[in-house]
């Protein structure tokens, strides 16, 4: 089949869904993919922060390989090894508590507020929800009334009760809003879908106080975030605090669907058996693959070299931003980075796929770059290069 052929197969069998740019890709290796023309484009954001080793790092692909021939599917009735391996790499990574596997960020969110709620109601009829303005939760419609942006929620009313939205970075409007049906504080350390918004260490540290005086859940949504994106293995790691709850998805699996909640020791033991569930969740292949994923982490020093790119990518962007009155403001931390626009970025985002260069718009005027933590400065360089001829 050709590109012609693929689209006019999608138009007739696939819902309309996405606003796809008109490529079909059949290949991807590193910070490369190539579509079915043979076109290479030069990839800075993987999958939405999926494919954060790149694309099919050979510790993911051979943990795969070597799994799938043994068994693909383990129901949650049972046990499997991979599954208890992979929780106590996170909590041995991030802070004391206990793991539930799903299959995406939305799911491990829908965790995360069916465990504030059964937390809260069990001391009162506690079931509010506060979360951010210009936030972003998921796509299911629990996670959509938790994402405080009205395009997401529109033409799918009623949603459901038991969310206030406030200010990000507003300490004040926080306290504004907790009442006695308060039950957890929920937010992104660094917003995605948002603007690459980033919180300041004084909020995060003051949230933290405020959910231990008043016995509230503190929940991360480290779906982006997380796996080392921001430098750190999970972002609240810049903040010297942690959160009582965290959820992860996206980069954990190295490109196969996977989710996670992790509750702290405090809440591990909130959700009884039969109060949540996932068919999927935690089955020996991703599982495999999330644990590829620390390892390639651990033993190729990923650590460092997002901090190192990153400080490059941040002097480049910051160069471009001396020439070219466009650029507003770059901010972000390690290879989670927004370029803010004083025009909408749709444009640039379109020519930049002509010249080979992927990457995305958020918050119509962001540009959201995001690499693989395997990039290098020749890649930056490149991207740069490439967004300087197109601005």
């Amino acid at each position: 089949m050709n590109t012609k052929e693929v689209i006019a197969q999608y138009d007739k069998y696939v819902m309309s869904t996405y606003a796809r740019i008109p490529t079909v890709i059949v290949k991807g290796k590193g910070l490369k993919v190539w579509d079915l023309d043979g076109n290479v484009y030069l990839d800075f954001f993987p999958g939405w922060a999926v494919t954060g080793l790149g694309h099919c790092h050979p510790k993911v692909v051979n943990a795969v390989k070597n799994y799938v021939k043994k068994i693909i599917h383990v129901s949650n009735n049972y046990y499997n090894v991979l599954q208890g391996k992979l929780a106590q790499k996170i909590i041995e990574n991030s802070f004391e508590g206990k793991v539930f596997f799903c299959n995406s960020g939305a799911e491990a969110n829908e965790g995360a507020i069916k465990l504030a709620r059964a937390y809260g109601n069990a001391r009162g009829s506690r079931y509010e929800i506060i979360t951010m303005e210009n936030s972003f939760h998921g796509r299911t419609l629990t996670t959509i009334t938790a994402t405080a942006q009205p395009k997401y929620q529109k033409g799918f009313e009623p949603l459901p009760l038991g969310f206030k939205y406030v200010n990000f970075n507003d300490l004040k409007a926080i306290e504004a809003a907790i009442t006695d049906k308060t039950a957890a504080i929920m937010l992104e350390p660094i917003q995605g879908e948002g603007g690459i918004n980033v919180a300041a260490e004084s909020y995060i540290k003051a949230l933290r106080d405020i959910c231990d005086k008043k016995d509230l859940v503190l929940i991360f949504d480290e779906v982006q975030t997380g796996m080392g994106r921001t430098g750190k293995m999970f972002c609240f790691e810049h903040y010297g605090i942690s959160p009582d709850v965290m959820t992860l998805a996206k980069a954990l699996g190295g490109g196969l669907p996977i989710g996670a909640m992790v509750a702290g020791k405090k809440f591990a033991d909130v959700l009884k058996s039969g109060m949540h569930a996932s068919t999927f969740g935690g089955s020996p292949i991703v599982c495999s693959a999330a644990l590829a994923v620390f390892e390639a982490i651990r033993k190729e020093g990923l650590l460092s070299n997002t901090v190192k790119m990153g400080e490059y990518l941040v002097e480049r962007l910051g160069e471009l931003k001396n020439k070219k009155s466009i650029i507003k403001e770059i901010r972000g931390k390690g290879l989670m980075l927004g370029v803010e626009l004083t025009i909408p970025g749709k444009e640039i985002v379109e020519k930049c796929f002509k010249e080979g260069l992927l990457i995305n718009c958020t918050h119509d005027k962001v540009l959201r770059i995001m690499p693989g933590m395997i990039v290098t400065k020749k890649q930056i360089d490149k991207a740069v290069g490439i967004l300087d001829k197109i601005m």
